[in-house]
């Protein structure tokens, strides 16, 4: 197939454009808040389409082909039966293409009990939409597995883990990524152990496979007096790119689930537009550089001493990391989340994406101090605006020749290091 959508960049993306927001106006505020592809795009217009394409974005349509969502588990193993390949075929002879439309929705969140269907559903989808890659979304972990509780009696997973789960989707499904939702803010401090579990379950099925690992974090609220602020959007969006993600899709735009969106119900921008620009303008500018690599493996340091965050052991948490170029990499005062990753054209050329993590609910945010010793005669650091600070690069004192690196990395933010 010839894909429409450009995996090369970073993908910023968002769910939900409702029927009141879809004027060149609206569309031109997608652009300029970096927007590349909007999700769950139910019954465009064609001069809806024929804006998007004019200001160079793209969607994901919905209601194309049958509908599925594996909701609370009760329809496990049945879609075989409901939705028989035939419906597909009938439904792509109906298809009006359009170059905006460079996906197409083929359901949420299902059980592994329907992905040996779901297999053949993607893999005929590529036959009947040449340009089209399916658009399938997987559940978190945080979904019922097989030991049910009182009060969830059916298995959504379908599998005795959510590491089988992901097993079963790359075995039996053929699409280039895995894209998952996961909403950190509503879990309470029993939901960071679970995110970063998630992030290293799916990071590592896609390094394993080289699929693409697509991310959907919340920028609005799950009651009306939650905002989701700058620096919690950052926080999921730089912990994700640290785990190797290559899209980021937001949700939601205009009215969808919860609270706080982007938009109002009338089409207005909302407090949040001015936030998630501000992020998304952060994450175009790392794009440019953070998709010349590609992710090998995730570290995570400074959180032995966190009493309120107990991780799982396989994530693998230490006081400092010597990786590549850096030695004893470190904070002072906080926690990190560290990617590592080589570059695409030389996997010999590393790059750090160093992400402070100290305070994920932004309640009393202050800068973390890093540093490391080197080799290196140059290092090159991509932040976010005002992110890093008292940057140094100086000999070290013991004689050895090395250079310590150090800076001060605001919460939430990311650094990009290069040696040159």
């Amino acid at each position: 197939m010839t894909e429409r959508i450009d995996r090369r960049r970073l993908l910023l993306g968002t769910y939900i454009l409702d029927t009141y927001a879809r004027t060149e106006r609206h569309v031109k505020e997608l652009k300029e808040c970096e927007i590349d592809l909007v999700v769950c795009l139910r019954d465009p217009s064609r001069e809806l389409l024929d804006l998007l394409q004019k200001y160079g974005i793209g969607c994901v349509q919905s209601g194309v082909v049958p509908g599925w969502w594996g909701g609370d588990g009760n329809s496990a193993g049945k879609m075989n039966e409901k939705n028989p390949i035939s419906k597909y075929v009938q439904a792509a002879a109906r298809f009006i293409d359009h170059p905006a439309v460079w996906m197409i929705d083929v359901g949420d969140e299902p059980s592994a009990l329907d992905f040996d269907h779901y297999g053949r559903i993607c893999a005929e989808s590529e036959r009947l939409f040449p340009h089209q890659l399916p658009y399938l979304n997987l559940y978190p972990n945080y979904a019922s597995v097989a030991e049910n509780t009182e009060s969830q009696v059916t298995s959504q997973l379908g599998t005795r883990s959510y590491a089988e789960h992901i097993e079963e989707y790359v075995k039996k499904i053929g699409l280039p990524y895995i894209s998952y939702d996961f909403y950190v803010y509503p879990l309470g401090p029993g939901g960071l152990p679970l995110m970063y579990d998630n992030y290293r379950i799916v990071a590592d099925a896609c390094r394993r496979t080289g699929r693409d690992f697509w991310y959907i974090p919340q920028c609005n609220g799950r009651n009306p007096e939650d905002f989701t602020s700058a620096n919690m959007m950052r926080f999921q969006a730089y912990t994700a790119l640290a785990y190797g993600a290559v899209a980021i899709n937001w949700a939601c735009w205009t009215a969808g689930w919860w609270h706080n969106f982007i938009l109002d119900k009338e089409g207005n921008k909302t407090e949040q537009y001015a936030k998630l620009q501000t992020v998304n303008r952060e994450l175009r500018r790392f794009g440019e550089r953070y998709m010349d690599f590609r992710s090998v493996d995730t570290h995570l340091l400074g959180f032995a001493d966190n009493d309120s965050v107990r991780l799982h052991p396989s994530l693998g948490v230490k006081p400092a990391l010597d990786c590549g170029f850096a030695r004893n990499l470190h904070a002072d005062n906080a926690s990190l989340c560290v990617g590592e990753l080589s570059a695409k054209d030389d996997p010999s050329r590393h790059a750090l994406l160093v992400v402070n993590v100290n305070d994920y609910l932004d309640r009393a945010p202050a800068p973390a101090k890093v540093s490391f010793r080197t080799f290196a005669d140059n290092v090159k650091l991509t932040a976010g605006f005002e992110g890093v600070s008292n940057y140094s690069f100086a000999p070290a004192d013991d004689g050895s020749g090395a250079r310590v690196c150090s800076f001060e990395l605001a919460n939430c933010h990311a650094a990009l290091i290069e040696i040159k």
